[in-house]
């Protein structure tokens, strides 16, 4: 794939998790910080960039509900994955005391990974537009009474000292990202030890039992459906959409069978992406295995 502007944007300032990401998977590419989801997305659709990183999930927080709004809705692709171990440091003003914060500012989702330390010295949480902009928020404000909950590359950005490392509240944190392209670039069938990721939406039919009806084809073909996600469209309970991630490639037999299964009970069926499997999910796949056979 050629790329014309060796961008990848990103939500957030530099620092931030996802200019993190964007680093250590295309060092040779040029993060572009963007102000919002959408704007990120806005800004690959229209050529500004020729990627984006966009976190798509938390092993504490759960899903970024955003993303499964805009993807959908978008005309990009899924073309990659990256698992990073999130890491938050606490960082303030230098000189500043731990006795002196009144108020942590960071991302919701940094904040709700970083309950303990929050709680066990009564500060007051104050959420931020994005975790490397909270940073830039306690530097420019001159108020050693503020702190931020960003990544270690914020406090060298900015100019800011860090009181306390690695204060998440759990060891198994970790942000699954999705890579997002303009075009599709869909691998060949896998050969081998090689794994492939399929993600896709859909909505089913309105019958009784349609889900489980939906869903059967992945049984019976043996697909392992590694997420299923439901959420509402419109505001409206009655419309609900569908995501699921599976381990398998359209081309394959058991997975073109198990598609064709879940469409016949589908009004509506989109593959957002088929990518290769990012390292870390296959180390984790394996030590599911180790754990079932113990």
């Amino acid at each position: 794939m050629t790329y014309s502007t060796n961008r990848i944007a990103f939500q957030g300032e530099y620092g931030a998790n996802s200019d993190m990401a964007c680093r250590d998977m295309f060092p040779n590419m040029e993060p572009l910080p963007c102000a919002t989801f959408e704007d990120a997305f806005n800004a690959l659709d229209q050529g500004e960039a020729d990627l984006a990183m966009i976190p798509i999930e938390n092993t504490i927080a759960g899903r970024v509900a955003d993303i499964h709004h805009l993807l959908p809705e978008s005309q990009l692709h899924i073309i990659g994955e990256y698992f990073m171990p999130i890491h938050f440091q606490l960082m303030v003003l230098p000189g500043t005391k731990l006795s002196d914060i009144k108020t942590v500012h960071s991302h919701v989702h940094a904040l709700g990974q970083c309950r303990k330390i929050v709680r066990a010295n009564g500060w007051k949480a104050v959420v931020a537009g994005d975790t490397a902009g909270a940073a830039k928020l306690v530097s420019n404000s001159g108020d050693k009474t503020m702190a931020a909950l960003a990544p270690r590359l914020a406090a060298d950005l900015y100019g800011l000292e860090t009181l306390a490392e690695n204060v998440e509240d759990t060891e198994t944190n970790v942000t699954r990202f999705v890579v997002l392209s303009r075009e599709a670039k869909t691998p060949p069938r896998p050969v081998a030890d090689e794994v492939v990721v399929t993600t896709f939406v859909f909505r089913v039919r309105n019958i009784p039992a349609a889900l489980y009806k939906a869903m059967g084809g992945f049984a019976t073909n043996g697909i392992n459906m590694t997420k299923l996600e439901s959420y509402q469209l419109a505001g409206k309970f009655i419309a609900t959409q569908f995501y699921a991630d599976i381990q398998g490639h359209p081309d394959e037999a058991p997975v073109a069978r198990a598609l064709e299964e879940l469409k016949f009970f589908s009004k509506e069926l989109r593959i957002l992406g088929v990518y290769p499997a990012h390292p870390f999910r296959l180390a984790q796949n394996g030590s599911h295995a180790e754990d079932a056979e113990g």
